[in-house]
């Protein structure tokens, strides 16, 4: 009995002897998921997988980008937020997910503000007007004179409803008081796909995905939604050049965890962000795809989560005045 009793406590020693060196395991110790809630080959698909092969060196994992898409991008951010907060699961949100969805969505499963811990800004990004290459228009003054003759008959393609290129058109239609129908896709490319093919008229891009098609003349850029040009299609008017000042719309996509990761993750991570930003080769790759990267002052967890506070502010007011709210 007495050999029965000093098995057990030898087996009970080693178990927690094991649990122990779990869980000083250093972090991370298996790969970590980042959902991108966006179709695949989107701007924040395409980000997410240049800095994920970055920061997989830098951490010692493979950092594993799974798409989920669905309303807007809400399905893949709804599931990062009921994630186990072990910072093996992150979200590479945006404009849409973090901010516009506040207002979109009457009976959304979480709240951007409260339910995330936020990492890093990752990147910002103009939109860009882009027609269909055969409209009958050059100018932003001759689209908006061709769809005021045409009121309801110009389509206009989205990735989705509370997607970025959602947002822009809920913003350019507020401002031109023009009617134009909405065709919203389930991803970016589906629509981008019949935007070049002629079935849409027009959609808002980001400039990260649209330069190849404007430079290969698959699509006619119009204007960039910013003050300046944007550097890689340098070629195209700003909004203020076009005669439409108030047309300043910065889609920003950014890194979080859920709400309750260990702050020491969150630094870990935010780290080998700031490094892949650092490494030149990393910066040009997203230079050359049209992404403005972040200041350096800009790349702390307080500054993201500042940022969504005051996009909710700035935007959900202008959804709920045009009725745009989802089903």
């Amino acid at each position: 009995m007495r050999c029965f009793f000093k098995g057990v406590l030898a087996t009970a020693a080693l178990f927690g002897w094991m649990q122990s060196a779990t869980a000083e395991q250093p972090y991370p110790a298996r790969p970590i998921t980042v959902i991108v809630p966006f179709a695949a080959g989107g701007p924040t698909d395409v980000m997410a997988r240049i800095l994920g092969q970055h920061m997989s060196g830098t951490l010692g994992q493979q950092i594993v980008v799974e798409n989920v898409t669905g309303a807007g991008g809400s399905l893949g951010a709804a599931r990062v937020a009921k994630a186990a907060p072990d910072g093996y699961t992150m979200v590479m949100g945006n404009l849409g997910t973090h901010a516009a969805s506040v207002g979109l969505y009457k009976n959304l499963s979480y709240d951007p503000r409260v339910d995330f811990e936020p990492v890093m800004l990752v990147a910002t990004t103009p939109m860009v007007l882009v027609l269909r290459k055969n409209f009958p228009a050059e100018t932003l003054k001759e689209f908006i004179a061709y769809v005021a003759r045409h009121p309801d008959k110009v389509t206009f393609g989205s990735a989705g409803t509370a997607s970025s290129s959602h947002l822009t058109y809920l913003l350019f239609t507020h401002l031109t008081k023009l009617e134009i129908q909405h065709v919203p896709y389930r991803g970016l490319s589906q629509a981008v796909n019949d935007l070049l093919a002629g079935q849409i008229d027009m959609m808002f891009d980001q400039v990260v995905s649209a330069s190849p098609h404007i430079h290969s003349g698959g699509v006619k850029p119009i204007v960039v939604t910013a003050p300046t040009r944007a550097a890689v299609i340098p070629a195209v008017p700003s909004a203020p050049e076009a005669g439409l000042p108030e047309m300043n719309t910065s889609v920003w996509s950014a890194l979080f965890f859920p709400k309750g990761t260990p702050q020491a993750m969150v630094e870990r991570v935010n780290n080998a962000i700031d490094l892949a930003m650092r490494d030149p080769g990393v910066a040009k790759r997203l230079a050359d795809l049209g992404a403005d990267l972040p200041a350096p002052d800009q790349r702390t967890p307080k500054y993201l989560g500042d940022l969504v506070g005051s996009e909710i502010a700035r935007w959900v007011p202008l959804i709920q005045a045009a009725g745009a709210a989802a089903d």
